[in-house]
């Protein structure tokens, strides 16, 4: 997927979808936003959305990714995506992690001095989710979505753990995802996150997109920040 990218980085948060390059820790990182769906509607809040694993074809336009920001932008949250270093035009290679958390602190940064004073919510599909989680508790969120977490394939268990609201959406027939090491590894955690198993869900929720669409709305929809209006 191409789209025009912005040649200047946006000072306020852009009234219509907007790509553009924003300075980066090992250079540019390519960032996409989307307003809330009706502004009347909106809230104040923001999510900021991981792409899965950028070595095995992760990007920021992933069928779950942008599903999660659609069913954000329609709980009336502005969205922004990004593309980890090294994937599409952001610059740099892949960093296990370590500088891939760098860039979602850089990305962040932008989305709070654009909508100063709103909530800032993560979300990550995969190892996007591990980012997302890892950072959670560093980065201030006021709310987390991690979808199909990759409990066993990457070092969860030093994790800081979140303390805002933490929605977990995992299938049942994960076939890349131990979706029982994630459902066994949430039992054990000293906080409780709203888990929803799929059942008949593969990782990459194939025909079942609107239902994780509605998984997301049903299970934040109480999280939901003040009309912005109201704020």
């Amino acid at each position: 997927m191409t789209s025009t990218i912005r040649a200047d980085v946006p000072a306020t948060f852009p009234a219509e979808s907007a790509t553009f390059l924003l300075h980066g820790p090992v250079g540019a990182l390519e960032v996409a936003c989307e307003p809330a769906d009706s502004e009347s509607e909106a809230r104040d809040g923001i999510a900021v959305i991981c792409h899965p694993h950028p070595l095995h074809g992760g990007t920021m336009h992933n069928k779950v990714v942008t599903i999660t920001e659609r069913a954000l932008r329609e709980l009336g949250l502005d969205t922004v995506r990004f593309n980890f270093r090294g994937i599409g035009n952001s610059a740099g290679t892949f960093d296990d992690g370590e500088g891939e958390s760098e860039d979602l602190a850089r990305v962040v940064d932008w989305a709070r001095r654009v909508r100063p004073g709103a909530d800032l919510w993560l979300a990550g599909f995969s190892f996007g989710s591990y980012v997302a989680l890892r950072n959670a508790q560093r980065l201030d969120a006021d709310a987390l979505i991690t979808i199909a977490p990759p409990v066993g394939r990457w070092q969860f268990e030093s994790i800081e753990l979140p303390d805002c609201p933490w929605l977990v959406v995992q299938g049942e027939e994960d076939e890349v995802v131990d979706a029982n090491a994630v459902f066994e590894w949430i039992e054990q955690l000293d906080v409780s996150p709203q888990l929803v198993r799929m059942p008949e869900t593969s990782h990459f929720f194939h025909r079942r997109l609107m239902d994780l669409r509605g998984a997301i709305k049903n299970g934040m929809r109480e999280y939901l920040p003040a009309p912005r209006h109201q704020a």
